[in-house]
C-alpha cells in the first residue's frame, strides 16, 4: 500500500451505493425521454396538442439526464475525491424543483409534470448532501494524537516569544479560542471582549485571545480592529491547546443547524460578516480560564453560535 493510499479518505460505502444508484436511475430515464418522448411527456400529463412541439426538447434534457449518470457512476468509485459532481448533481436537484414551482405558477407547465419530482430530485437531497459533508470533512482532516495541557502552555507562544503558561501563571486568564479569522460567530466574541476587556482587567483577570491559523501578529490586528488593547494573542495551527482542552470538529448540527443560521443571519445585521476561512471551519471554539497549569473554568460550545457571557466566566459573581 502506498502512502497516497494510507492519506485518502475512507468513504462509506453507502455513498458510492447512492451514486451507483443515482447514475442507473438517470441512465434509464434518460433514455427513456431520449427513444419515447412523447409517451414520456404524455405519461406526465402533456396534452397531445401542446407534445408536439416538444420532443426534440424533450429528448434534449434526457441526453443532459443521461450525462449525469455517467458521471454519477464515475463518482461512486470515489465520492470524496469525486465531489464536484456530486455538488453538480445537487444543485441541479434544489434549482430544477424551484424552476418547475415558479413556470408552473406561471402556467408555462402543467403541474402534472411535477411528479417525477420525488424521485429525480428529493430523493437524492440527503445522501448528496452527506456525501459533500464527507468530502469537506475529509479534504481537512484533524490532527491525530492527544495533547496535554501542560505541552501546550509551553509551546505556544505569543509574538514576543512568551509563553502561554507564563501568562496564565502570572494571574487567572481568561483564554478565548477562536475557530477561525473569517468566522462571524468569532468576531462578534472579539467584539464583546472588547466591551468586557475593562471589567476583566480591574477584577485581576489575565486575557489571552488564541486563533487556529495564521500568526500571533495576525491575531492581534483581527483583535485590535475590534477595540482589543489589553490582551495576549497566539496562534495554534497545530491545535495542541483545541486538543489539551477537548475542542474537537462539530456536527453538521452544531455548525450548520437552524439556531446556527439565524443567529448567524442576527450576527451579521449587527456587522459581523463572513470573511474569509483561514483554518478548519469545522472547529469548533471554547473560553477557559486557566491558572497555574489547571482549568478553572470552562466553557464548550454546543453550537459554533453560542454566546456565553465570558465576563462572568472569567469573573464569576459571589
Amino acid at each position: 500500500m502506498t502512502a497516497e493510499n494510507l492519506s485518502a479518505p475512507v468513504n462509506p460505502r453507502w455513498m458510492g451505493r447512492w451514486l451507483i444508484a443515482a447514475g442507473i436511475y438517470n441512465l434509464v430515464w434518460g433514455a427513456a425521454m431520449v427513444l419515447a418522448p412523447v409517451w414520456t411527456l404524455r405519461m406526465l400529463g402533456v396534452t397531445p396538442a401542446t407534445t408536439e412541439l416538444w420532443p426534440q426538447l424533450w429528448a434534449c434534457v434526457g441526453m443532459i439526464i443521461g450525462v449525469y449518470g455517467i458521471g454519477y457512476l464515475i463518482a461512486s468509485r470515489d465520492p470524496a475525491r469525486h465531489w464536484p459532481i456530486v455538488l453538480v448533481g445537487l444543485l441541479g436537484k434544489i434549482l430544477g424543483p424551484i424552476g418547475f414551482v415558479r413556470s408552473a405558477v406561471l402556467g408555462e407547465l402543467p403541474w402534472s409534470m411535477g411528479a417525477t419530482i420525488l424521485t429525480n430530485d428529493l430523493l437524492w437531497w440527503v445522501p448528496f448532501a452527506m456525501i459533500l459533508w464527507h468530502a469537506a470533512r475529509s479534504a481537512q482532516p484533524a490532527p491525530p494524537g492527544e495533547v496535554s495541557l501542560d505541552t501546550a502552555l509551553d509551546t505556544l507562544t505569543d509574538g514576543q516569544g512568551r509563553t502561554l503558561r507564563s501568562w496564565t501563571d502570572a494571574r487567572p486568564t481568561l483564554v478565548v479560542l477562536l475557530r477561525h479569522a473569517g468566522c462571524t460567530f468569532c468576531k462578534q466574541t472579539l467584539a464583546d471582549l472588547a466591551r468586557w476587556q475593562e471589567g476583566i482587567d480591574k477584577r485581576g483577570v489575565g486575557l489571552v485571545v488564541v486563533a487556529l491559523a495564521g500568526t500571533p501578529a495576525r491575531t492581534e490586528s483581527l483583535g485590535r480592529g475590534y477595540g482589543i488593547t489589553s490582551a495576549g494573542w497566539f496562534a495554534d495551527p497545530d491545535r495542541l491547546l483545541y486538543r489539551a482542552l477537548g475542542l474537537g470538529r462539530g456536527s453538521f448540527g452544531q455548525l450548520f443547524g437552524p439556531r446556527v443560521w439565524v443567529a448567524g443571519v442576527l450576527a451579521g445585521l449587527r456587522g459581523h460578516g463572513i470573511g474569509k476561512l483561514q483554518g478548519d471551519g469545522f472547529q469548533m471554539p471554547g473560553a477557559f480560564v486557566i491558572h497555574g497549569g489547571r482549568v478553572v473554568g470552562a466553557y464548550r460550545h454546543a453550537r459554533a453560535s453560542d454566546r456565553p457571557d465570558l465576563m462572568e466566566l472569567a469573573c464569576p459573581s459571589t
